[in-house]
Formats: structure tokens, C-alpha cells, sequence
């Protein structure tokens, strides 16, 4: 890799942490973006090696990869027919 290369993808590494409680993180959804993996499919393969990287050293992974779900919010048309199964299910008692 060119040095100009790898400036410039550091530079983009540094930019996308932020701290949390006085700790530096980045994002998966982020890094991949940033890496080049256009699918998730794919950079949670990495992220899972890495975690096995993380083992083998003899870390605890959980210090190093916290699970943090993104949620995003529900689509009103899948809220409605959620309610509705709900409201079959339930017998009206949603």
C-alpha cells in the first residue's frame, strides 16, 4: 500500500471514533463502510475473526467488542399489521 494510501485511510479511522464514558470506540456499521464491505454478511465474518483473534490472545472479548444493537424504527405499514396479529392472537387485548 501506497504511504499516501494508508494516511489517508487512518485519517478516515480516526475521524469515525467517538468516546463513550471516556473510551475510545467506533462503529461496525461505520468501519464497514469505511473497509469497503458493502454487505454486513460479509464484515461480520471479519468482525468474528476478529473476536477469535481477541480469544487467542487470551483477552476477554466482551472488553473489547461490546454486542451494541443499532435499532432502527419499524416501518408504520409493519407497526399496523404487527397490531393487527397482535390483536388476533390476543383476542383484541393489545
Amino acid at each position: 500500500m501506497k504511504k499516501e494510501l494508508i494516511q489517508e485511510l487512518f485519517k478516515k479511522f480516526e475521524s469515525a471514533g467517538y468516546i463513550l464514558n471516556g473510551i475510545e470506540c467506533w462503529s461496525a456499521r461505520e468501519l464497514q463502510v469505511l473497509l469497503g464491505y458493502s454487505k454486513w454478511e460479509n464484515f461480520i465474518k471479519v468482525i468474528d475473526k476478529a473476536k477469535e483473534s481477541c480469544r487467542n490472545a487470551g483477552e476477554e472479548v466482551t472488553d473489547h467488542f461490546p454486542d451494541v444493537r443499532k435499532t432502527i424504527p419499524m416501518p408504520k405499514t409493519h407497526q399496523k399489521k404487527l397490531m393487527k396479529k397482535k390483536a388476533v392472537i390476543f383476542g383484541g387485548d393489545v
